[in-house]
């Protein structure tokens, strides 16, 4: 009986043995046919590649004015504390001594009491009097002295003998009392405070009644004829400026300025001139100031506010004419200073120029062009020299 098992047990893995070989053999076959008869009839077709459509300027070359920006703040022409030249009790106070008063040229401002400059000013009236006496009784001595000795005395007269140090001294005491009344009359006159020019009070520290020692601070007032503002130049603007040159008795003419700032919602503007420029460059910064001036800048025209003083404004100095210049937008030139054409067969070309200057939205050429060259101005991140465009949109030939 174990013989019979053994012998049907080694039948089966020789029936094993050879049936598995032949059942993979035959899944390979089907696979392989499967993929053949299944396989589709034609290849796709490679996709065309696509042409970037470009925006483009045609260069033109323009004459342009260059203005400078810059900026400052507006202060007064002249801005000073009042002082009180003598001292003494307050006994008027003009009506405009208040904080934003105004007032005009040789206004009295304040008055102070005049009482005692008054007695000091009859005291030296006195003192010339007594001095004019004695100056008259010295001429008189002289006089006598010199035609008695004319009479009784023999050889040349001493100055003592003819009382002519007396006489210098009488002189002398009289000046002395003139300069005195001079002083008298002066300080009296510095009674009355007066304004040295037309403006207006930026803040006052006194009041009616109030005693004032000589030397006192009456009030902080500035001049409202002219504002000025200085505003900072860089050195590489400069080229861009007309400025003249040479001494102060220089007759060239000095560029506009137009200032600006918003106030209320609306962009107001002022017109003014540039007046000088500071004698040296600053140290912290290396920048050249230059002083504009608005004149009347508290009165107000038509749809125009007043320039008040210590408003920031944005300045805009007229600048130098520049001819055969092209101006593009900013987006025409890319890191490199370099432009991109289109040529005649509709492909890239890149060309590097040299760059005048670079404003907020546009970009001035100096050279590196020819007129009617199509650059492109609109952005395309992968630039491949020589690549195919389409060209959209063509635009003007002048842009802002």
């Amino acid at each position: 009986m174990s013989g019979m098992r053994w012998c049907r047990l080694n039948d089966k893995q020789r029936f094993i043995k050879t049936l598995l070989p032949a059942a993979v053999l035959l899944t390979a076959v089907g696979a392989s046919w499967a993929m053949i008869e299944l396989r589709p009839s034609t290849l796709p077709k490679a996709a065309a590649p696509v042409v970037p459509a470009v925006q483009i300027v045609r260069a033109e070359p323009q004459t342009l004015k260059l203005n400078v920006i810059s900026q400052g703040v507006v202060a007064p022409r002249e801005e000073i504390d009042l002082i009180a030249e003598v001292g003494g009790k307050v006994l008027q106070v003009h009506p405009a001594l208040v904080s934003g008063g105004f007032f005009d040229v040789n206004d009295v401002l304040l008055m102070i009491d005049p009482r005692d400059y008054d007695y000091a000013l009859v005291t030296a009236q006195a003192k010339i009097a007594e001095a004019r006496r004695v100056l008259t009784n010295e001429r008189a001595q002289v006089e006598q002295a010199e035609s008695e000795w004319q009479a009784l005395g023999q050889g040349e007269a001493s100055d003592l003998a003819l009382h002519k140090p007396q006489l210098a001294e009488a002189e002398a005491k009289l000046q002395a009392a003139e300069a005195d009344l001079a002083k008298a009359k002066l300080d009296r006159s510095r009674c009355e405070v007066r304004a040295p020019f037309a403006g207006r009070v930026l803040s006052k520290q006194v009041g009616r009644g109030q005693f004032l020692p000589a030397g006192s601070v009456i009030a902080r007032i500035f001049a409202n004829d002219v504002a000025e503002i200085r505003l900072p130049i860089g050195i590489d603007q400069l080229a861009f400026l007309d400025l003249p040159q040479g001494n102060k008795t220089t007759k060239s003419r000095w560029p506009n300025v137009v200032l600006h700032a918003e106030i209320g919602g609306r962009l107001q503007h002022w017109p003014g001139r540039i007046v000088r420029s500071e004698a040296a460059l600053d140290k912290s910064s290396g920048q050249l100031f230059l002083i504009a001036q608005v004149e009347q800048p508290d009165q107000s025209a038509a749809g125009r506010v007043p320039l008040l003083s210590g408003l920031f404004v944005q300045a805009e100095i007229e600048g130098a004419t520049r001819d055969k210049v092209f101006a593009l937008p900013r987006t025409a030139l890319n890191t490199l200073q370099q432009v991109r054409l289109v040529d005649n067969e509709q492909r890239l070309e890149l060309r590097q120029v040299e760059v005048l200057r670079t404003e907020a939205d546009r970009v001035i050429i100096k050279s590196g062009l020819n007129a009617g060259e199509r650059v492109v101005i609109s952005e395309m991140p992968m630039l491949v020299a020589g690549m195919r465009v389409v060209i959209t949109e063509p635009q003007a030939a002048n842009t802002p």
